[in-house]
């Protein structure tokens, strides 16, 4: 639907306009006339010589009143949501998928991928480590692409992934063993890939969709990526059950991560027109954007994004080890790994809508936040209990606060930063997962009891580490709003997208 309004602009000089009647102007406070202001002129829109304006409503057709001085042609602007924003959306979805499938290859079947390569599982778990440090060196990169197209972001990641894999299979056509180097450049290809789709979420909701389901498409193209994860932890391990089913495996993932990376270069660069206020409002510049990140609230969600997403990350890498000197089968903690991600899955897809509707991401965060944490202290003894049940429930409540939690962090970050770009603090919070990530995998590799330990090589004081800092961090999350910052917290974007006039969402 299309709204229309013809603003009638006059100057105190001008000694020929012709006044009109009262009965015919109706009075409009000035708040809104100062919003309205506003929006024409963040809106792009050319600007009349006068301050002063008269609203008057005008007829579909475009007629214009005599003597009126109307400028309803130059000044109607049309809001659309178009169906083509869900091929989109579908491509993102399943290129984070794939490309977190290419992650975690190996790290599910570790055993097997080291007699493989002829290398340590601590080498293994090295490939993990390489892939989060890949996304923190080209991050700065990937702000900058992606603020400046989003298409190019995408394509620049499918050819990356379409690389990076087949280079993997180039060193393990083999079934007698293979050239763990190309596994390596492989591996770090695909955490160059990473960032330029998964920091990518925030900026298409931002460009393809209103505040109404901002929040469920960020949450389904986002936690696609930890989706990926589960598909690497259930199906690899029933791939190999032998050193030299590493190679067909290599070959399998590489096939689908192709298929699934060629739509990306078909994919429209903008909506046509576009669907909101907010998705218009122009962005801060990059050089603007440094003084906007010093925002106190901003860190208070940052830092415990960034090490709550790096012991995923890390649990996700060496689940197997936790859980094997006790006992566990590889396939156990590879359907141990799945749950913890589709019971997160399910969760957010059922929380998200919700978001969308409430706008209660606070709220959101002082819920999830203590039980995320709770969680991993939970964990700590669900190891040595030797049975399925009691790690099979804590993995499902920590993946259900977490993968909650990821839509919620990223919009509400958004919300607290606009008008800065979303790409922006969605690239840092990713970034400074991954690289938590990396840390946490390469001291929770260091904290591996000895030999002779009772089991041997258990990581009992990797998980005491991952529960004292979950819940040092836990603190920050639950001071938003606190001490007379309330007006700190105000949602900025969904205030823009309020401002009058507002337009029906189409289709077309």
């Amino acid at each position: 639907m299309t709204m229309t309004t013809s603003i009638t602009a006059s100057t105190g000089d001008s000694k020929d306009a012709t006044p009109q009647p009262d009965s015919e102007v109706p009075a409009v406070p000035k708040a809104y006339l100062s919003d309205l202001r506003f929006w024409r002129r963040t809106a792009g829109k050319k600007r009349l010589p006068s301050q002063d304006y008269t609203l008057r409503p005008v007829s579909d057709a475009g007629d214009e009143e005599e003597g009126g001085g109307s400028v309803a042609d130059a000044e109607s602007t049309e809001y659309r949501v178009y169906k083509r924003r869900w091929f989109g959306l579908v491509q993102l979805t399943l290129m984070n998928i794939i490309v977190s499938w290419g992650w975690l290859t190996y790290a599910p079947v570790a055993s097997h991928a080291s007699a493989y390569y002829g290398v340590s599982e601590s080498a293994i778990n090295w490939l993990s480590t390489a892939f989060f440090l890949s996304f923190v060196v080209i991050a700065p990169l990937n702000i900058a692409v992606l603020h400046r197209s989003l298409k190019l972001s995408l394509v620049i990641s499918a050819v990356l992934i379409i690389i990076g894999n087949w280079v993997r299979y180039a060193g393990s056509t083999s079934r007698n063993g293979g050239i763990f180097a190309c596994a390596m450049v492989g591996e770090i290809l695909l955490g160059l890939a990473q960032p330029f789709i998964l920091a990518a979420p925030t900026r298409y909701s931002d460009l393809w969709f209103t505040s109404r389901g901002r929040v469920t498409a960020t949450a389904l193209m986002s936690l696609a990526n930890p989706l990926g994860a589960a598909l690497g932890q259930l199906i690899n391990p029933f791939w190999v059950s032998t050193s030299g089913d590493v190679s067909p495996m290599v070959l399998y993932v590489s096939i689908i991560s192709t298929a699934c990376c060629v739509p990306a270069v078909f994919l429209p660069a903008k909506p046509p027109t576009p669907v909101g206020p907010a998705s218009e409002t122009p962005k801060l510049s990059l050089r603007d954007s440094i003084p906007a990140l010093k925002s106190l609230e901003l860190w208070l969600i940052l830092i415990p994004y960034f090490v709550y997403v790096g012991f995923f990350n890390s649990i996700s890498t060496l689940l197997s080890q936790m859980m094997t000197p006790y006992g566990f089968t590889n396939d156990e903690a590879g359907i141990g790994g799945a749950i913890l991600i589709v019971v997160g899955l399910v969760s957010a897809a059922v929380s998200s809508p919700i978001l969308d509707r409430t706008k209660k991401f606070l709220l959101g965060v002082r819920i999830l936040v203590p039980m995320i944490a709770l969680s991993y202290l939970a964990f700590v003894w669900m190891p040595e209990t030797r049975s399925i049940p009691g790690p099979y429930v804590v993995l499902a409540i920590l993946g259900a606060a977490s993968f909650s939690l990821v839509p919620i962090a990223l919009e509400y970050l958004i919300e607290l930063s606009h008008p800065l770009s979303p790409e922006v603090t969605s690239t840092i919070a990713w970034a400074g997962g991954q690289l938590f990530g990396a840390f946490f995998v390469i001291v929770s590799d260091a904290l591996v009891a000895g030999q002779d330990a009772s089991p041997p090589r258990n990581m009992k004081n990797a998980l005491i580490f991952e529960a004292v800092v979950a819940l040092a961090v836990a603190v920050l999350p639950l001071c938003l709003g606190l001490f007379g910052r309330e007006d700190q917290v105000s949602l900025r974007r969904v205030a823009s997208d309020e401002r009058p006039p507002q337009a029906e969402d189409g289709t077309a």
